[in-house]
């Protein structure tokens, strides 16, 4: 079966099913056909034998000197009327009184008359003095006494041929099945190759193979839909990325099973690729579209996980933020260092005294070395860093905390203070300008984390408010209206909150920009950390 063509394949298997159909029908049909015959054979000799048996004349013929001088002639008329082979009637002691061979007639017959004599019918094939015949034999009653039998009888060769001739019809309707059915078998066949495009079973298990292995070990998620945005297809990567199962997404609609920024990416396609949050994940998603005019098509939603890499992007910001800062005030120490050469030069020694005292210690780049936002070394470098890239930009950044810390923050909770923080901080820098302000404030109270950031820029109108934390909303300098799809590290922030179980809410500063108030509920370790204050 291996070596063969599925097209031969399909053809035998499809012919042979065919054929064994139709001669099984054929069988049946055979037999039952034949079961026709024979029963009305049977009812026919029934009705021949029960009239003779109750004619008048062939009662009273038997009170003849010759009763066959009656009977035969009667006998034979109603066989050759009903188109058996034999009418015989007999006496109770069997002497023939009628038969189709007239020299029969007066001899005793071949076969056992007990049963009609013993007055009930007999139906069944015998071998008489005419060969094997289906016959029926009742008896003659006058009153209640049996005075004879009467034998209704056809050949099996008769039977026989009737069947046969019946049968050749048969044949002939099986052949011109099986012969229609192989044909239809081949255009079923030929079907088939056409939707599979002519491959070979091996062929199409290689490719499913293929398939299967390629798809679930990409490291991009794929996720197709069929034209009535049901998924069909999801996969390892695709559920990874989506945090769920592959069966709670495979048969449910897109709309219900996938993010709306997913959905959105999916039917209107981005094959440029667009960043969308899926749960605090940043994926990158792609898709041709799925629709063509108005015709809804199949898609698939190819996805890359952003994450690492939007964190690393942020983080290169900061670092090259860190860098331009770094830089100006190498310039300005240079100018500084040319200013006291020029006076030394000069032999004007007081006045250079005078210029070096006149300068700022320096030497740090952000936050005052002995600032320690809430007793984290890593919160007190992400905000170290923001205040040099906003010194760069003229902007003033200060941090403060409010009060005492009344403990260590959990471990769990740093990563997702540096996403909030990172993410408020970017926002409010972007939405500065050269001479603005930005105060960060922390503190504790009732067992709950409060951190507000409060900047001096253009802020947010009161009816926008609302939509800033939707996930590609952006109040961004150049965007020109809050209703452009580009932002995603207010969404961010606003999912790590929920998470936390936390609120934050977004009002007007004092200063006239955005104030970002946050609380989450915290529990803290034993232990104590002091107030600090820095500007830059």
């Amino acid at each position: 079966m291996r070596a063969m063509s599925l097209r031969f394949q399909l053809l035998a298997l499809q012919a042979v099913i065919v054929c064994v159909t139709t001669l099984v029908t054929g069988i049946v049909a055979g037999t039952l056909q034949e079961r026709s015959i024979r029963s009305a054979y049977q009812d026919r000799m029934q009705a021949v034998a029960s009239s003779v048996a109750s004619l008048p004349v062939i009662l009273n013929a038997f009170d003849d000197p010759d009763p066959s001088a009656s009977i035969q002639p009667v006998a034979e008329l109603i066989r050759e009327a009903s188109k058996v082979t034999y009418v015989v009637v007999t006496n109770a002691d069997g002497i023939r009184y009628s038969h189709p061979d007239v020299s029969r007639i007066g001899e005793i017959v071949s076969t056992d008359p007990s049963v009609p004599l013993s007055g009930e019918t007999y139906v069944g094939t015998q071998t008489g003095t005419l060969g094997p015949s289906w016959r029926v034999k009742v008896p003659i009653f006058v009153d209640t006494q049996i005075i004879g039998t009467v034998s209704v009888g056809i050949l099996e060769s008769e039977l026989s041929a009737e069947f046969i001739e019946t049968l050749n019809v048969l044949l002939l309707a099986m052949a011109g099945s099986a012969i229609i059915g192989v044909f239809g078998a081949a255009g079923v066949t030929a079907f088939i190759r056409r939707r599979i495009y002519r491959l070979e079973p091996r062929e199409i298990a290689s490719l499913v193979e293929n398939r299967e292995t390629t798809l679930h070990r990409l490291s991009e998620g794929v996720v197709s839909v069929d034209e009535h945005g049901v998924v069909q297809l999801v996969n390892d990567a695709a559920a990874r990325l989506l945090n769920t199962n592959i069966d709670d997404l495979v048969g449910h609609t897109a709309t219900e099973v996938l993010a709306d920024g997913l959905v959105d990416v999916l039917q209107s396609g981005e094959l440029e690729g667009r960043l969308v949050l899926s749960g605090e994940r940043v994926l990158v998603a792609r898709s041709s579209g799925s629709k063509v005019g108005e015709r809804d098509i199949a898609a698939t939603l190819l996805l890359r996980d952003n994450t690492d890499l939007h964190a690393l992007v942020r983080r290169l910001d900061g670092a090259q933020s860190l860098t331009d800062g770094l830089r100006a005030q190498a310039h300005e120490f240079a100018n500084a260092m040319h200013v006291v050469s020029g006076l030394l030069e000069i032999g004007r020694v007081d006045d250079a005294r005078a210029f070096i005292a006149r300068r700022s210690p320096g030497g740090s780049i952000g936050l005052p070395q002995n600032v320690n936002l809430l007793g984290d070394a890593e919160l007190t470098a992400l905000l170290s860093v923001k205040a040099a890239q906003a010194r760069e930009m003229g902007i003033e950044l200060e941090v403060r905390q409010a009060d005492t810390v009344p403990g260590a923050l959990p471990a769990d909770l740093t990563p997702d203070l540096l996403t909030v923080l990172g993410n408020l901080v970017d926002n409010a820098i972007e939405a500065c300008g050269f001479g603005d302000r930005i105060d960060v404030v922390a503190g504790f109270a009732r067992g709950d984390l409060h951190i507000t950031v409060d900047d001096s820029g253009p802020g947010v109108p009161p009816n926008q408010r609302a939509w800033v934390f939707t996930e590609g909303m952006s109040t961004k300098v150049g965007d020109g209206d809050v209703n452009v799809r580009r932002g995603i590290g207010l969404a961010l922030v606003r999912r790590v909150v929920e998470r936390r179980h936390g609120t934050i809410a977004i009002t007007e500063s004092r200063t006239g920009g955005a104030r970002f108030d946050l609380h989450l509920p915290v529990r803290l370790a034993r232990g104590s950390r002091q107030s600090e204050t820095a500007r830059s």
